[in-house]
């Protein structure tokens, strides 16, 4: 797989690319916190206070003291004891996999998880048995493969990426057993997902004692690193076993400043925001519904759009450029075999950037479904 064009952010809604500025709905910069200019003025304050990069993990001389503020604050808005930051969102599975290495016996993957917790379940230590997709009763015989005296840990995401749908918490834990545990991957939930954007955890309304959740700053938050939020604990035993996090250099000082100033944006104004990121993607959805596309009921703001053939998704591409739309096309490892459209819907897309949006895929749906009527006589 060949590296993608590049391509250069402009604002908030729009990218340049090959000379083109173009109306963007990908990545997944939900409220578009990276482009804040109160983020962006934070970052610029942390490097000027604190310099680019402390140069040592924390068990050596990197243990700054920002970092433990933005644990507190991060495990504040989330109501959990504890949040531990690591470099990057990928990271957070394994560098908590290393450290519980031994203590399952038995570790439970979602067939469609993401690469990172691929990755996470083999630093476990055990068996690895993978279960169909937000399937309850593929998990319950999963889980029933394990054996009595099993201790299984689950692996899988909050909310999945592919279609904005969420993993049925509540019902996994019913299965699960009292020494059992799941580690979610909450990349795209954190922030985004529930009343206070507590993530899956709280969309799910399930208690955290057998939960692990791992966030990325990179998304709801706009800034970047990641953060693994459970008890003290898993703080201890992360800080003593976990090989990535005590070898690790820490997040840039500037970045963690920034972070901590997202934070605060979401505590104060997450309820407006996620307001209008739902309002945004219901409204999209429902409007590409009514002309025909299959879209999924689920509750994360991204519309995936499947193509039958390469040559209608060659045709998409085409067509959305000629919208002045960038093709947000992914051929993602681990995902659809043949790649699929997503569009990622932002609290700051306006009404008349959806309208576009909807009016370019609606044309398109109903120029195909002409053809292929003309082609059937």
């Amino acid at each position: 797989m060949n590296a993608p064009e590049p391509l250069q952010q402009l604002d908030r809604n729009f990218v340049r690319w090959r000379g083109r500025k173009l109306l963007y709905f990908s990545g997944c910069d939900y409220f578009r916190l990276a482009s804040h200019p109160a983020v962006l003025k934070a970052t610029a304050d942390g490097l000027r206070k604190f310099g680019l990069n402390v140069a040592a993990s924390r068990l050596t001389s990197g243990h700054h003291k920002i970092y433990e503020t933005l644990e507190k604050q991060l495990a504040d808005f989330f109501g959990v004891r504890d949040a531990l930051l690591v470099p990057t969102g990928y990271l957070t599975g394994a560098v908590a996999a290393q450290a519980l290495a031994g203590k399952y016996s038995h570790a439970l993957v979602d067939e469609r998880a993401h690469p990172a917790l691929q990755e996470a379940a083999h630093q476990l230590n055990c068996p690895i048995f993978k279960f169909k997709h937000r399937d309850v009763d593929d998990f319950a015989r999963a889980i029933s493969r394990c054996g009595r005296a099993a201790r299984p840990m689950v692996l899988t995401d909050g909310m999945f990426s592919h279609f904005g749908s969420v993993a049925p918490l509540r019902a996994y834990l019913k299965s699960l057993p009292r020494n059992g545990l799941i580690l979610v991957d909450d990349a795209h939930g954190a922030g985004v997902l529930g009343r206070t954007g507590k993530g899956a955890p709280e969309i799910e309304n399930v208690r955290r004692r057998q939960i692990i959740q791992c966030i990325t700053l990179s998304k709801a938050f706009g800034v970047f690193g990641g953060a693994i939020l459970g008890t003290r604990e898993l703080r201890r035993r992360i800080f003593e076993r976990s090989r990535s996090f005590i070898g690790g250099t820490p997040l840039p000082l500037p970045l963690a400043n920034a972070a901590l100033r997202a934070v605060e944006i979401m505590r104060a104004d997450g309820n407006r925001l996620r307001r209008r990121l739902n309002q945004n993607a219901a409204s999209a959805k429902a409007a590409l519904r009514k002309a025909g596309w299959s879209i999924p009921e689920a509750p994360g703001p991204v519309i995936p759009i499947h193509t039958q053939t390469a040559s209608d998704t060659d045709g998409l591409k085409r067509h959305l450029l000629a919208a002045g739309i960038y093709p947000p096309f992914l051929n993602y490892p681990g995902g659809d075999a043949n790649g699929y459209f997503r569009f990622a819907i932002s609290s700051e897309h306006t009404g008349a950037q959806l309208e576009k949006l909807v009016a370019a895929l609606t044309a398109f749906k109903w120029r195909g479904q002409s053809r292929r009527k003309i082609f059937r006589r």
